[in-house]
């Protein structure tokens, strides 16, 4: 059974030699067991600060400077260090975004799995992994008896965070923290997870605080909605009336991000009207160990043809697994096919980058998924930016700087960000240099993979709205990955679909609406969280939700 959770008045604060920076004020709530808050707002709001002060914890450099805490009749800020941790996974637990990044890949499943009650004393061994299995059957694990014997890469994402919830469940916890639990898996994996968490947090009746920026997955789990923003709170309500009625433009402005609107096409008839500009034919591709026909023993693509024009932009959508990367990686050279072969302008591309010219290597582009590893931390914004210009044009000096400057304006940001390096920059704007450096060897094709996947709506929205100012301006090709069919539909002028390595489906921007589609096309258009309550009750009901 949960427990009462009782803040007031939080105020959270990042200390240094210099001054004392203000990360969360005033935050206050109050839940009941069994309820479900959800805490929303863009990157940088402080909702995952909030969610972790519950367990008496602030980040390095951080602390709980104000406030009240209380979770049944314990006041957590006056807990010393060796309370807090004793109340850490045992009365408190945590769920984190990225379990792939949260579990050890040298350890097996059920050995981290019961570590938190055997860290506590909780229980021997031997009843710890009965228990465990019991949790398994109870989240919906395949084998539950023998899953446990895994090791973290041998499970899917979505099971391996399910796994995560299982360890988070063993020690019976009162209040249970979920930090963007489903935000890198896609629509499908989703579903199975959210009834999974759900169920769970009912039938347990553990009071349970759920971080997100997507307020179409919020309106299926929370009761309470706190809305945050710059650390402070903007509304409190409940769900209800947060979809129904929200009191505040900045709420408003995040309902109207959930679904985003179209976004007008670059695409021209005289475009159409000649040759592709990239044309994959009967292309495969895979990993591991190549036998005597040269195929390698896990295939990942499977023939796959493609067309996409000058200033179109192709939307590849697919579970995890599907083939999505791989596509890309093989266009772009960072992945050798086994089959089948690229044309780019009528010309046939080597397979690999080592083998590509500068200029083959110049107008084709990758943006990835996280702007975090895909930036160098020691090296200033300036130096990034640079580099393309040095290597593709043998730009020196003071054009060189005239350079960087005008790529930050194309991408909308100021000139002083030059000298900042990327641990200095927001989320959103760590992905405006990450495309700005793609841009700078002014190519004609993009392929962005998964590019707005770890952004809230809000930055998202705008990450869509300069892809497609861009593609208008530079007359672009974009292929664009994503698993967010929503988000694909408002950008692209086509959709082709994936499962299993293979191209199912394609769909073009003016037949979204119509159907029929192929069924696994519905399936994904279905499992896209809507803005209301009991949406996701209708999809668990279906029998083929997950098909």
């Amino acid at each position: 059974m949960g427990a009462s959770v009782d803040v007031r008045d939080l105020r959270v604060v990042a200390q240094s030699d210099q001054d004392e920076q203000v990360l969360v004020e005033g935050v206050s709530f109050s839940m009941r067991p069994g309820e479900v808050l959800a805490l929303i707002g863009e990157s940088g709001s402080g909702k995952t600060t909030t969610a972790l002060a519950l367990m008496g914890y602030a980040r390095p450099g951080c602390r709980i400077a104000g406030g009240s805490i209380r979770i049944g009749e314990v006041e957590v800020t006056a807990l010393d260090a060796a309370a807090q941790r004793r109340l850490r996974g045992r009365t408190v637990a945590y769920i984190a975004q990225s379990a792939a990044a949260s579990f050890n890949p040298s350890r097996t499943l059920m050995d981290q799995v019961v570590e938190p009650v055997r860290i506590h004393g909780l229980m021997p061994r031997e009843e710890a992994e009965r228990k465990a299995v019991a949790l398994f059957r109870e989240l919906a694990l395949p084998e539950p008896e023998r899953i446990g014997a895994r090791y973290p890469h041998q499970v899917s994402g979505g099971q391996l965070q399910r796994l995560m919830a299982a360890m988070a469940m063993m020690a019976d916890p009162d209040v249970i923290v979920l930090d963007e639990p489903t935000t890198a898996l896609d629509v499908t994996t989703q579903i199975e997870v959210l009834g999974a968490f759900r169920r769970v947090v009912r039938e347990r009746q553990v009071t349970a605080v759920y971080v997100s920026h997507d307020l179409a997955v919020v309106a299926q789990m929370a009761d309470h909605v706190l809305v945050m923003r710059h650390g402070r709170p903007r509304e409190y309500a409940r769900i209800e009336q947060v979809l129904e009625a929200p009191a505040e433009a900045y709420t408003r402005e995040l309902l109207a991000a959930a679904h985003p609107a179209p976004r007008p096409s670059a695409l021209t008839p005289e475009a159409t009207a000649e040759r592709a500009l990239l044309e994959v034919r009967e292309l495969s591709a895979g990993y591991g160990k190549v036998d005597a026909k040269g195929r390698p023993e896990q295939l990942i693509l499977h023939d796959i043809e493609l067309k996409l024009w000058r200033g179109q932009t192709i939307g590849v959508i697919g579970e995890s697994g599907s083939g999505k990367s791989t596509l890309a990686r093989c266009i772009a050279g960072l992945i050798e096919p086994c089959e089948g072969y690229v044309l780019f302008d009528n010309r046939y591309l080597a397979r690999t980058v080592a083998e590509r010219t500068r200029e083959n290597l110049r107008r084709i582009q990758m943006v990835f998924q996280i702007a975090d590893t895909a930036l160098n931390p020691a090296q200033e914004i300036g130096e990034i930016l640079a580099r393309p210009l040095r290597f593709y044009f043998g730009l020196r000096g003071a054009p060189l700087r005239q350079r960087v400057a005008e790529l930050l304006d194309l991408v909308k940001l100021p000139a002083a960000v030059a000298g900042r390096r990327p641990g200095g920059l927001s989320g959103g704007q760590k992905q405006r240099i990450n495309l700005a450096r793609a841009l700078a060897a002014q190519p004609d094709l993009i392929l962005c993979d998964e590019v707005t996947s770890a952004l809230d709506p809000v930055v998202a929205a705008a990450i869509l709205d300069l892809i497609a100012e861009l593609r208008r301006e530079l007359n672009l090709a974009c292929l664009f990955i994503s698993h967010d069919l929503h988000t694909v539909r408002a950008l692209c002028d086509e959709v082709v679909v994936m499962r299993h390595g293979r191209k199912l489906a394609q769909v073009a921007r003016e037949d979204y609406a119509r159907g029929p589609h192929h069924p696994y096309y519905e399936l994904l258009a279905r499992s896209v969280p809507e803005l209301r309550r009991g949406w996701l009750d209708e999809v668990l009901a279906q029998p083929h939700h997950a098909a």
